[in-house]
């Protein structure tokens, strides 16, 4: 049976005093607990009033392909650290495939949580608590594309702290769990102005593997507080203006369309994407702590552009 590893602690901690920003190490408490994995192939359309897409039921076949190929990869220490947090999910095909290591593990994920301002920004809007403006727009796009802090605690302003973690947290969304944790925004870009920590790992920007590659199936499938929400998402989420991480990884494909989101600070390290080449549509989400960060989620992109490329098995 294939393995699936998950922290019993998180890797970080923040100071406790406000104004306070870097992250300081934690020792976990426990070691990493190995969960074993589900062999069901099939996600389920979401009921009404339910988690939309929980990608709580991984392929088989993807996942062991997954832990080979990272593994194959020397990067074998890095997860069994849970410094290396990776999620998969295939669209391309009628049933969702879904694969993911430590995809449940807490990490500080630096500028990615900005898709949850995105988020609330929106929701906001279809409340009527936001006017969608062209100053608006572009205070959006430049918090997402070119990652500007001051734009996004802008928007954060405007929104509010709650009102993002409502957005972040109501169904069909969910993308927060009080288990596990997911996208997280408690403090200000650029600002020392502080909500609060992520209950979870005590983080003010955090983010799960499996929750941020959700976001991006749920903006896919158009379901991110309306399909017209949802597609003017998508465009501000497309062309990067950064070209490092994922971008620079698949720099070399003609006709590749990248709707992404990452994230840098000291040797954190994120990137979160919705991908479409031809045929292929799939989510990839690598969140790491490396001082080669930037460089491993460049080769992970391609490993899992190439997972995605590959021909099924009758376990896939």
């Amino acid at each position: 049976m294939s393995r699936r590893l998950r922290a019993a602690a998180p890797l970080f901690v923040f100071a406790a005093s406000v104004g306070v920003a870097g992250a300081v190490p934690a020792t976990p408490a426990t070691p990493l607990r190995v969960l074993a994995r589900s062999t069901s192939t099939t996600l389920a359309e979401p009921a009404a009033g339910r988690e939309a897409f929980p990608l709580a039921r991984e392929n088989a076949g993807l996942e062991r392909r997954l832990e080979a190929a990272l593994l194959e990869r020397g990067w074998g220490d890095l997860l069994e650290r849970g410094d290396l947090a990776v999620s998969l999910v295939d669209l391309s095909r009628d049933q969702v495939r879904y694969a993911g290591i430590n995809d449940d593990r807490m990490i500080y994920a630096a500028s990615l949580p900005k898709i949850a301002i995105l988020l609330g920004a929106f929701d906001a809007i279809e409340r009527g608590a936001l006017q969608w403006t062209p100053g608006l727009r572009g205070e959006l796009v430049d918090m997402i594309r070119v990652s500007n802090n001051a734009a996004a605690t802008s928007v954060l302003d405007q929104v509010g702290f709650a009102a993002v973690a409502n957005a972040v947290q109501q169904m069909p969304h969910r993308l927060y769990e009080p288990q596990d944790g997911g996208l997280w925004v408690g403090k200000a870009y650029g600002r020392d102005d502080y909500w609060r920590r992520d209950p979870v790992a005590n983080t003010s920007h955090g983010a799960t593997a499996r929750q941020a590659a959700r976001f991006f199936v749920l903006l896919e499938k158009g379901m991110l507080v309306s399909p017209q929400a949802s597609a003017r998402m998508k465009a501000i989420l497309g062309d990067p203006g950064i070209h490092h991480k994922f971008v620079r990884g698949l720099s070399d494909r003609d006709g590749v369309e990248i709707y992404r989101k990452s994230g840098t600070w000291q040797d954190h390290h994120c990137d979160a994407a919705l991908i479409e080449d031809g045929d292929r549509t799939y989510v990839a989400v690598g969140l790491t702590r490396h001082p080669d960060g930037a460089r491993i989620l460049e080769r992970l992109i391609v490993t899992l552009d190439g997972l995605v490329k590959a021909p099924t098995t009758s376990l896939d």
